[in-house]
């Protein structure tokens, strides 16, 4: 029996002059689009790009789970601002990625997947680790209901194309995931050279300009408004959007309400920021809302947590309120409330359209030193509040504490990434975020799991700034592959583990609702409260790591994690109490036999 010990590539064809290998010429494709990171895991239908990937410019970030390499590469594009690329292995491999690649398209971030699928001539015969039970093999159907587009290559000549397609969908228009699919035999196999800079990415503009003649309507409007309310999304991030917000709002005194997604899009101290609606919004926010004659909405979809369930009584009503709602998507114009003007338009632009107008009708500016110490008020006695709940010395920390030791500690630029839970919602509630600060969570999917692996990511990007991943003990646990993460990249990401030994807002719900928190709190066979150890978990993988055993320990151990620059983990045992919500959450009505 004769053995053929030939490399596959040189079974597949060597490259001839003028070829390359798909791989390469996909490698050069990402290089020319201004890749610097590629976050994913390897597998045997992945490997041939990697490969190739060694020998470029490319950093790749190993993932020890797929979940993680999503995450992190979601990180790293909301923090900046370019789109992030995970590769994937096939079956398992891209399965569980899901979470992590839903996550980003629910919260409109440009994320493109790139997953290895079987050799394209076993298409159907269930080879190693293909998605085919009892349907014909498609594992890129997994994906479409969540991301923009997912293409499957079947001839290697495509793969630039399709490439080329897969960032441009990712981008332009509102931002959110793709899905590049590839069999492992194409990345093998050859393609003319000049394929690598056949397709280059255009420039474009993120969504069209708001008409003039819409923009006058939309001025005369705010300026004969009584009671007007600018509402945001998360569509204002970036920095010429939140000045152009500023300049309107200030103009015409206008106070603005925010979604959870939006928070520090106007600092937390601005005198016309009445904060979050919804759910965990402030009374006075909803009430306001509840009682606008006019609503500007901007870059956002109305969700639930942000809606109070859609529930007429709670946040809005439309009408009598009119609505003004401008989006860079078609299909959230009038989706949840019917609209008096709707406008797809790029929210930046149209913010400064619509601030040129009212200056053109109204040059003079508006003060409404009510509105202004109704504000103020309310806000002051938020944040006081929270603060003096928070000097508390009681062990465990109340969850308070923990976030008033974080803001007196952190730098006033630190990136805060978090979880769900107290993390997420008493942060978006209670914390006053620095104007030079930034806060980024799981909005869409409130994903467990999310912080500690995206934080990766985005102190990738942000190589300079503390980040920290503020997280709970169940969110830590979802994603520990994420510590070792950062000590193989160096990476001097904070975890702040809030350790309450529960998933501790769904046991609260259960408790209030039930009367009990079964199957929701972390215990022994003894019934007795457990945690893993997360600082010495820490320790184990060559970070730094912090057991709180007192109240005043923590700021101490924050202080010097910071000043040390090394992957930390604190662990901060926290009782668990539960987030103030003074809006409305239809589930709990559900619970109780109400229906609507």
């Amino acid at each position: 029996m004769t053995v053929d010990a030939t490399p596959a590539a040189t079974v597949t064809g060597a490259a001839g002059a003028g070829e390359r290998s798909a791989a390469e010429a996909l490698v050069a494709q990402l290089e020319s689009y201004g890749v610097e990171y590629v976050f994913g895991t390897c597998g045997h239908t992945n490997i041939a790009l990697l490969d190739a990937m060694g020998r470029s410019t490319i950093r790749f970030v190993i993932a020890r789970h797929e979940q993680a390499a999503a995450h992190a590469a979601d990180g790293y594009a909301r923090a900046s601002g370019k789109p992030g690329v995970v590769l994937l292995h096939v079956g398992p491999g891209m399965m569980n990625a899901v979470t992590g690649v839903a996550t980003a398209a629910l919260d409109s971030v440009p994320l493109i997947a790139i997953a290895g699928d079987i050799p394209s001539y076993f298409y159907g015969r269930h080879p190693h680790q293909e998605v085919n039970l009892h349907a014909d093999a498609d594992q890129t159907a997994i994906y479409r209901p969540f991301v923009k587009r997912a293409w499957h290559v079947h001839r290697v000549e495509d793969l630039p194309r399709f490439t080329e397609r897969a960032f441009w969908t990712a981008t332009s228009g509102r931002p959110g995931a793709v899905l590049l699919n590839v069999p492992m035999d194409l990345f093998s196999r050859t393609v003319p050279a000049r394929l690598a800079s056949a397709y280059p990415l255009a420039a474009h503009s993120a969504a069209p300009d708001l008409p003039a003649s819409t923009a006058a309507d939309i001025a005369r409007a705010l300026i004969g408004a009584q009671r007007p309310l600018v509402y945001v999304g998360g569509g204002l991030h970036g920095a010429e959007g939140r000045a152009a917000l500023a300049s309107l709002v200030e103009h015409l005194d206008l106070p603005v309400a925010h979604s959870l997604m939006a928070k520090g899009t106007l600092p937390d101290e601005h005198r016309l920021v009445l904060g979050m609606t919804g759910f965990w919004g402030l009374e006075v926010t909803n009430t306001y809302a509840l009682e606008a004659d006019l609503v500007l909405a901007v870059a956002t979809r109305f969700a639930e947590t942000d809606a109070s369930s859609w529930n007429p009584r709670y946040t809005w009503q439309f009408p009598p309120t009119r609505l003004i709602q401008i989006d860079i998507d078609p299909a959230e114009i009038g989706r949840n409330y019917p609209v008096e003007i709707g406008a797809v338009a790029d929210a930046t632009r149209a913010v400064r359209a619509i601030d040129a107008a009212v200056r053109e009708r109204a040059p003079q500016p508006v003060v409404r030193q009510a509105l202004r110490d109704q504000i103020h008020a309310a806000r002051t006695g938020l944040f006081e509040g929270s603060r003096e709940r928070g000097r508390s010395a009681d062990f465990p920390l109340r969850p308070e504490r923990i976030l008033a030791d974080v803001r007196d500690v952190l730098p006033p630029d630190a990136v805060l990434v978090t979880d769900v839970g107290w993390n997420k919602n008493g942060v978006a509630q209670c914390y006053p975020l620095p104007a030079q600060g930034r806060f980024i969570t799981p909005g869409g999917a409130s994903t467990m799991g999310f912080g500690p692996a995206a934080a990766l990511g985005v102190q990738i990007a942000e190589p300079d700034r503390v980040v920290v991943a503020l997280v709970g003990d169940g969110g830590m646990s979802a994603q520990l592959p994420a510590v070792p993460m950062a000590v193989e990249q160096g990476l001097p990401v904070i975890f702040l583990v809030m350790n309450n030994r529960a998933h501790g807002t769904i046991a609260d719900l259960q408790a209030a609702n039930f009367g009990a928190s079964y199957g929701c709190e972390f215990v022994d066979p003894q019934g007795r409260p457990y945690s893993p150890d997360f600082a010495a978990l820490g320790r184990a993988c060559g970070a730094d790591g912090y057991l709180i055993e007192r109240a005043e320990d923590l700021a101490s151990a924050l202080r010097t994690a910071i000043s040390r620059r090394r992957p930390a983990v604190l662990d901060v045992p926290m009782v668990n109490e539960p987030v103030p919500t003074p809006g409305h959450w239809n589930i709990k009505d559900i619970y109780h036999g109400v229906f609507e």
